[in-house]
């Protein structure tokens, strides 16, 4: 694989984070974090995965990225200088949900020897 995919990876989570931050509005009490980007090889498109919390709010959050995708492609498409720039999907992130699971099992299993 290049070395450009992970860097366009970075660079449009990088970017998408501020634009997210700046330009979209949650409910008060959600916490939304862009955990990882995955392009494809050939920079057609890329999963923004995305963490929320509380858990709950998940479905929420991401109806909102989803209303707002056009806005947040266009705003994307402005501030980078490549060609072509990927078409956003948002996606749920479950990897790290799972590991937040196995640290709590593995926490209370340590309380347990103690």
């Amino acid at each position: 694989m290049s070395k450009r995919v992970p860097q366009v990876n970075q660079l449009i989570k990088k970017e998408l984070s501020q634009i997210i931050r700046r330009e979209i509005e949650f409910p008060l009490d959600v916490l939304v974090t862009l955990t990882r980007a995955e392009a494809s090889p050939d920079l057609e498109e890329i999963k923004i995965y995305i963490s929320s919390l509380p858990e709950e709010k998940k479905k929420t959050v991401l109806q909102i990225l989803n209303k707002n995708i056009y806005q947040l492609q266009q705003k994307l498409n402005r501030r980078l200088e490549m060609r072509p720039i990927p078409k956003i999907y948002f996606v749920e992130e479950k990897e790290t949900v799972e590991a937040g699971k196995i640290e709590e099992i593995l926490a209370k299993l340590k309380k347990g020897e103690e």
